[in-house]
């Protein structure tokens, strides 16, 4: 496809506000409004401790994010040899609220003088919206577990929340556009006076737009992306806390409630491990972790997450659920994002997860950078999928960092109780190929095995299925038909094919940003229009 056709792709999904949105941003030239802070307002009842973050700060001029460690004096705050993920994580603050954070409670409150010192305002990567935003409420977060902001930290909690009213990000919504609004809310209720008061209304539309956009009718965050939809239950976790600190029962309420099926959705997301599944952006270390807000939500008075069933269908975001004995199995079927926004999209349609008790087995390969380049696109492609790739092309036309043109859709998802558990689906993302093939799969779940049946449905140059194996897991022996694994704390496991040839590869699995671990790789043709696999594992391997 021409780079026209592409472009075309990409951007006919758009909003209008995305593109002359951009437009009006850049040519933007607000004023800075410098004036002292508003009085701070009174609180009706106690901030509850959120959830934890990673330690990020090492020493009082040290900083470790996505795996990279680097000194604040050697790099200053924001160095063009660094990624620019990693500068804008040094401008969050998250370390404020991390880890047995009141040890470093006195390397904090000098590194908060320190920035507004350092960082004019309106300039730069600091005052970018996205990290302002996450900057104001970890900078509350501290004030409300009993900090105290010095006088010009106060001014400049309130210069960033002026600045950022008038520099909110309605060219990318999604996300980000939620974390502006949220900071308003979070200032608009630290603070009191008329114009605290117009930040909180201005939030508060925003999230009443948002929030039921954003969080889908099964509880998933629309971007499909497990870590974006954790880091979204920490938002809303987030704003049920401050409204109640500041009396704002309605809210808190309204923002419980969808509290409440975003826990649902993670729980049934995640591994027995404790950790996320890997589908479309996703790694560990970057939202805090299942466990930590699972507890965050029960200082709050939420319940625990409700118990999975058996098999689980997510049909608003697109994914299933299956347990039977030692097994659980995650699968994609739904689409790549919302159409206006699949920045965090991989093209993964069709692909699963596998864990044995606590031991992931079969894994996507993950997310450990977002810098433009061909190790990003392969990172995003099918072939790091547990899926099948036709000719050689992915299933999503996903470019540059975060962009797709065409996109896979879901057809004749079905999904059967009983013995086997039986989920069925097909999509048409290879249908531009040469004969318009389809790709159908078909997963049979047993206590003991998973049967996994894919078909072509137009005769293909190529098809190969992959299925990438987590790095603990070992390979004892191999053939043209089948391998045997060995798993830790489970024991062997046994893969055969029928119809197709089996290979093995070196391959590389992400856990996190900055972190890429060898793996195996089993490496499937078709030999016909037919394949199936099947995976035994307990007595019967």
């Amino acid at each position: 496809m021409s780079a026209a056709g592409r472009y075309w792709h990409t951007v006919r999904h758009l909003k209008p506000i995305q593109l002359y949105g951009r437009v009006l941003f850049r040519l933007a030239r607000p004023r800075i409004d410098g004036r002292d802070a508003p009085p701070r307002r009174t609180v009706s009842r106690p901030w509850v401790a959120p959830a934890s973050r990673p330690i990020s700060m090492t020493g009082p001029d040290r900083f470790r994010f996505l795996n990279e460690e680097h000194s604040l004096s050697d790099h200053g705050w924001a160095d063009s040899r660094l990624p620019k993920l990693w500068n804008y994580n040094l401008h969050y603050f998250d370390d404020l609220n991390a880890l047995g954070a009141e040890s470093r409670a006195s390397w904090h409150a000098p590194l908060l003088t320190r920035w507004v010192r350092e960082n004019s305002p309106g300039a730069g990567t600091a005052w970018e919206p996205y990290p302002t935003s996450l900057r104001i409420v970890n900078w509350i977060k501290w004030a409300l577990a009993g900090h105290s902001l010095e006088p010009a930290c106060l001014t400049s909690l309130a210069v960033q929340a002026r600045w950022l009213g008038v520099r909110l990000e309605r060219h990318l919504l999604g996300n980000h556009l939620f974390a502006n609004a949220k900071a308003l809310v979070f200032a608009g209720l630290f603070f009191e006076g008329a114009e605290a008061g117009g930040w909180l209304a201005r939030g508060l539309r925003i999230l009443a737009q948002e929030m039921p956009e954003q969080v889908l009718g099964d509880g998933g965050q629309f971007e499909r992306s497990p870590m974006y939809h954790a880091l979204a239950f920490e938002d809303v976790l987030d704003l049920v806390n401050i409204a109640a600190v500041y009396g704002r029962a309605v809210e808190a309420q309204q923002w419980r409630s969808v509290a409440e099926t975003m826990q649902d959705w993670l729980a049934a997301m995640c591994h027995p491990d404790g950790e996320i599944g890997f589908f479309n952006d996703a790694a560990i270390g970057i939202a805090p972790s299942p466990s930590e807000l699972f507890a965050y939500a029960q200082r709050l008075g939420f319940r625990r997450p409700a118990a999975a069933a058996p098999s689980l269908l997510l049909a608003d975001s697109g994914f299933i659920r299956l347990q039977a004995g030692d097994a659980t199995v995650l699968l994609d079927v739904g689409p790549v994002g919302p159409d206006y926004l699949p920045a965090h999209a991989h093209a993964d349609t069709l692909s699963f997860e596998l864990s044995l008790r606590e031991r992931r087995v079969f894994v996507n390969s993950g997310t450990s950078l977002y810098a433009p380049g061909p190790e990003r696109e392969r990172q995003r492609g099918t072939a790091a999928h547990n899926t099948v790739e036709i000719d050689g092309q992915n299933s999503s036309e996903v470019w540059g960092s975060f962009r797709v043109a065409r996109r896979a859709r879901i057809r004749n998802l079905s999904l059967s109780t009983g013995d086997p558990l039986v989920a069925r689906c097909m999509h048409d993302g290879y249908s531009r190929l040469p004969g318009r093939p389809l790709h159908r799969r078909t997963w049979r779940l047993r206590p003991d095995e998973l049967m996994i049946e894919d078909g072509v449905t137009a005769r293909a140059e190529s098809s190969v299925a992959r299925f990438h194996l987590h790095p603990d897991v070992g390979i004892s022996e191999t053939g043209r038909d089948g391998v045997r694994l060995v798993v830790p704390d489970v024991g062997a496991v046994v893969v055969t094919v029928v119809d197709g040839i089996l290979a093995v590869e070196d391959s590389t699995w992400h856990p996190g940003f900055g972190l890429a671990m060898p793996n195996k790789c089993l490496r499937v043709s078709f030999q016909g229009p037919l394949l199936r696999t099947t995976i035994r594992w307990g007595a019967g391997s």
